[in-house]
């Protein structure tokens, strides 16, 4: 198992959560015809959930950290 230097992996974890929610969240406000229609509690969720999806994910490895402790 790869140790890697945590604070590197929450840094780089971290910039990848942060990618995946706003992508989530433009996602969503664009499906919408007009602003006012966007279900912002919905919209919150969504990207909530998919900030935690993106820390669980990284669990299994990230690329962009590789300098590693055997």
């Amino acid at each position: 198992m790869k140790k890697y230097d945590l604070r590197k992996w929450f840094k780089a974890a971290g910039v990848r959560a942060i990618k995946t929610m706003a992508q989530t969240a433009v996602g969503l406000i664009g499906t919408s015809v007009v602003i006012t229609e966007v279900s912002w509690s919905v919209l919150v969720s969504a990207t909530l959930l998919a900030g935690a999806t993106s820390i669980l994910t990284s669990i299994a490895g990230l690329p962009e950290v590789e300098d590693f402790i055997e």
